[in-house]
């Protein structure tokens, strides 16, 4: 896989993983919660957290397969930290503003 593809990748699987937590009600779109008859915004909010955790990670394989890796200091993760919410914008307007 050449950089290009796995850049587009990565863009795509974010925009997906950015707004699962909103879209539907079961815990990363498989597990249903009981406890739960609708989902709280801490456990999306939760949700979101770990998905940014597993997208970085196969950012890192995916960094690690095309070429050498790049060492990354604290502004790139607050970076796209930020970015990742940004694209979960549309999720949360569509389950908490639009209503």
């Amino acid at each position: 896989m050449n950089l290009t593809s796995a850049s587009w990748l990565l863009i795509l699987l974010s925009l997906v993983a950015a707004n699962l937590p909103f879209f539907n009600e079961r815990c990363f779109g498989i597990l249903a919660l009981r406890a739960f008859p609708v989902k709280p915004f801490w456990f999306s909010l939760l949700e979101l957290i770990s998905l940014y955790f597993v997208l970085g990670g196969l950012a890192f394989v995916l960094e690690s397969a095309t070429g050498n890796r790049f060492i990354q200091t604290w502004e790139f993760y607050a970076v796209t930290a930020c970015l990742f919410l940004v694209i979960a914008f549309p999720g949360f307007v569509y389950r908490y503003l639009k209503k």
